[in-house]
């Protein structure tokens, strides 16, 4: 349990991407990694354990073995989950009684989930400093919206498949009407700058409700983001724990999965692919040995799985559906919205049975589709043998998630064989 109140403090941290790779960076840098800037030269050592950060939303580390220059273990995540995003302008006066939050959605999310409770908001401020701009992490950190359900007596449907209206029925309510120009004022002094110095600004609103550990036995645990919050953590805390012996051992995590990953942040993006090739380049490989490395390279795509809903048994397939608190999950799927296949299905099972962590195999119905993942985005650019894997959980993109508390400990024990 340990793993599990560690993970839950992250995550209870990490309201945004920003967030967690903010705090992804402090715990790199404790365990005595380098920070290395993109539009810097690279200078890079034997033995040596360095980062990179990009749009403060994503974060690539490697530890280099004292041998030096070798093949790569990749493991990689999301930083990124469902939400609604402010808009440039977001102020909204209704009746002239409110004052509303014109927002977005941000990914795919289950849209019931974030009425009628409490919401806060949190991200980063872009602020003038003289003649240079910089970038700032803000988090109200208190109570500070509301979406509110119409009452059943003026939506008799809302029970029988109502169909929510993103732009009319899930705005946030803030203040009264004159409330004008105070969310801004308040986010400036949370971030400690004057309202005049804030440019602009990626604000995301997040659930307030905090992580808890409940059921029989204590079997479950519920929080936000457990997706994919919980596979960047348990990646980062096993690639932290291990020292690399024959390999370049590599921890990832990407921003912007839930909206297909095409951001220059995102796997399917050049940063990987950037990260790899100057690393080789700094430690004096060719680019055929660079290339050689890649063919001999093997990557470990971590997002989570869909457990079997206690409910709806009838959704999943019944030879290959999995179960919370029954190890790590291995994902296939033959049209490679999952890039595993046989070897890499063999080879990352056997490290499992080195590390004694069970497996389990998930596979959707044939009549249903499922999701995608960043595995196949990223090997469009970084072609190396991979395995999608993942932690099974249950209400996946609502707003409140729900997953096993055996299982982070399974996917740390896993990956930590995996990079030894």
């Amino acid at each position: 349990m340990d793993h599990l109140e560690a993970f839950l403090n992250f995550a209870e941290q990490s309201p945004t991407a920003f967030h967690a790779i903010a705090n992804l960076k402090e715990d790199l840098l404790e365990a005595g990694f380098r920070e290395l800037r993109e539009k810097d030269p690279w200078l890079v050592d034997a033995g040596g354990k360095y980062f990179v950060i990009r749009n403060d939303s994503a974060v690539i580390a490697f530890a280099i073995p004292r041998s030096g220059f070798a093949p790569w273990r990749i493991a990689a995540a999301h930083s990124d989950s469902p939400t609604f995003k402010l808009k440039p302008r977001f102020e909204d006066l209704s009746e002239s009684a409110y004052l509303r939050l014109n927002v977005e959605k941000y990914g795919g999310m289950i849209l019931s989930t974030w009425l009628d409770r409490p919401l806060s908001i949190a991200g980063r401020l872009v602020i003038r400093e003289e003649n240079r701009i910089r970038t700032r992490l803000v988090n109200l950190d208190r109570d500070a919206v509301l979406i509110p359900n119409m009452p059943i007596h003026f939506n008799r449907d809302v029970n029988d498949g109502y169909r929510w209206n993103p732009q009319v029925d899930l705005l946030p309510l803030y203040g009264e009407g004159d409330a004008a120009g105070k969310l801004m004022k308040e986010l400036a002094d949370a971030a400690e700058v004057k309202p005049e110095e804030i440019l602009s600004h990626d604000l995301f609103l997040y659930s307030r409700q905090p992580g808890s550990v409940w059921g029989a036995d204590d079997a479950f645990f519920s929080c936000g983001r457990i997706d994919d919050l919980e596979c960047a953590w348990g990646c980062m805390r096993a690639f932290l724990q291990e020292e690399p012996r024959e390999n370049i051992a590599v921890c990832a995590v990407f921003d912007n999965e839930e909206v297909g990953s095409l951001s220059r942040q995102g796997a399917d993006s050049t940063f990987l692919y950037d990260t790899l090739t100057r690393v080789g380049f700094a430690l004096g490989a060719s680019d055929g040995e660079i290339r050689a490395a890649m063919a001999d390279g093997f990557m470990v795509s971590a997002d989570n799985a869909h457990a079997v809903h206690p409910n709806h048994p009838e959704k999943y397939d019944r030879q290959n559906r999995v179960y919370m608190n029954r190890g790590v999950v291995i994902k296939h799927n033959a049209n490679q919205k999952y890039t595993t296949d046989a070897v890499s299905d063999a080879v990352f099972s056997l490290i499992c049975e080195k590390a004694e962590v069970p497996v389990q195999h998930f596979s959707n119905r044939s009549d249903i589709p499922g999701g995608s993942t960043l595995g196949n985005l990223s090997n469009s650019h970084v072609s190396m043998s991979t395995v999608d894997i993942g932690l099974a959980q249950l209400a996946m993109h609502s707003a409140c998630e729900t997953a096993g508390t055996k299982d982070l400990a399974y996917l740390i024990r896993a990956l930590g064989a995996f990079w030894e």
